[in-house]
């Protein structure tokens, strides 16, 4: 007799599982409480969809924030390539691009969802959409769940509800609500891959603004701990948009002083700017200094430069008064544009979540709970985040992967 699964959570995780466990022979449900599957997958990447980063498994935990060993074997099951090739041969065809993210040829999210929906539908994976409201066990062990007042019987349970980010997609913390009732520890919630609150009292007047090719470095007490070049955006409490989101994965520890810097003009070293500016003020001689940056920056942060050179240089004062001295100090501004951190924005407003169901009591090898029997885990309800590329979405591919096939087969 086939064995009976359950698979809570219709994600990229949820899906990935149940496929891969019907695959291996069981009677597969698939519960969801949403109206319609992958929600939070169709958003991902602003709607592109990273699905993965093609590098070497070593090199791809490097860029997992929280416990890396833990996933050794899931990546070893279920590597990047094998993710690619998967994809592939469901007929959605991929890229590589810069960093080695891999995104879908046609740009488009709903690729990968409806690939995944494939693979459950090929391996007659039954979905209900229907909210679970908990797990039944006995003498430690998975016997069914609760749905809707009704008890249905099951050998093994994935829990694969996601993180407590983006609860609009349906991420609101149920899994951990699960896992915890049936006495695991949940690692605390921290927010990653999240906008930044900034202590500068200049953001809100910044709103809106988008910086292209810029350089952001974020210093934890002086030592520097993450370089990118990319795009980033004002907002009213701060910074966000890729590169911020990138940078905020590597801030571990918010009690302690980080300082963010941009480079405004990466492409020039500081002799090179300073001549750059030199053409600019020539052309502008015999206006003021406050109103002669229109073709050095945006003109919402001309003010901001303004005002923050104002000890250094008169805002009143002719361009052709202007001191070398005193292009200095602008041209130190454009490379090292300082903000202080203070804050991450609510994990409602992260992409993911950190902490989660603590891996010193899950089977590594397995994705089963050392608690619970029958009891397994995948995606984002884990304890382990990742940075940016493609990482944390191949994670709950490799982690699902896993589960699936092992809830199957024990």
């Amino acid at each position: 007799m086939n064995k009976k699964i359950a698979v809570i959570g219709g994600g990229a995780a949820g899906l990935m599982a149940a496929g891969e466990a019907a695959k291996f022979g069981a009677d597969v449900t698939l519960f969801e409480k949403n109206e319609k599957l992958g929600k939070k997958l169709a958003i991902t990447g602003k709607g592109r969809c990273n699905v993965t980063n093609l590098c070497s498994i070593n090199e791809f935990l490097t860029n997992v924030a929280t416990n890396p060993k833990f996933l050794y074997s899931a990546l070893n099951y279920f590597s990047p390539q094998d993710c690619i090739d998967f994809f592939e041969n469901l007929g959605v065809k991929l890229k590589v691009e810069r960093g080695k993210r891999v995104f879908p040829v046609s740009d488009n999210a709903f690729d990968i969802l409806d690939g995944l929906k494939k693979f459950a539908n090929t391996n007659k994976v039954k979905i209900k959409f229907e909210k679970v409201n908990r797990l039944l066990t006995d003498n430690n062990k998975i016997t069914g769940l609760i749905v809707n007042s009704c008890e249905y019987n099951f050998d093994s349970v994935i829990l694969c509800t996601g993180g407590a980010s983006y609860p609009g997609t349906g991420s609101t913390g149920d899994g951990y609500n699960f896992a915890h009732e049936v006495g695991h520890n949940i690692i605390s919630l921290k927010p990653s891959l999240v906008p930044i609150e900034i202590k500068e009292r200049f953001c809100p007047d910044l709103k809106g603004l988008s910086l292209r090719n810029i350089k952001l470095y974020v210093y934890e007490d002086d030592k520097k701990i993450f370089e990118e070049m990319g795009e980033m955006l004002f907002a009213h409490f701060g910074i966000s948009g890729p590169l911020v989101l990138g940078a905020s994965s590597h801030i571990r520890n918010t009690n302690k002083n980080y300082k963010i810097k941009l480079d405004l003009k990466p492409a020039l070293n500081e002799e090179q700017l300073d001549k750059r500016i030199l053409s600019d003020f020539e052309k502008y001689k015999n206006k003021m200094f406050k109103n002669s940056l229109d073709d050095l920056l945006p003109k919402k942060l001309i003010p901001v430069f303004i005002k923050i050179l104002e000890h250094d240089i008169n805002p009143e004062k002719k361009i052709n008064e202007i001191t070398r001295k005193e292009r200095a100090a602008l041209v130190g501004l454009l490379k090292n544009f300082e903000m202080t951190f203070k804050n991450f924005r609510p994990v409602e407003e992260a992409i993911i979540t950190c902490g989660g169901v603590d891996t010193k009591e899950i089977w590594s090898n397995k994705m089963e709970s050392k608690l619970i029997r029958g009891l397994y885990f995948a995606g984002e309800i884990i304890d382990v985040d990742a940075y940016t590329g493609g990482f944390n979405l191949q994670i709950a591919f490799s982690t699902s992967k896993l589960a699936g096939k092992c809830a199957a087969a024990d």
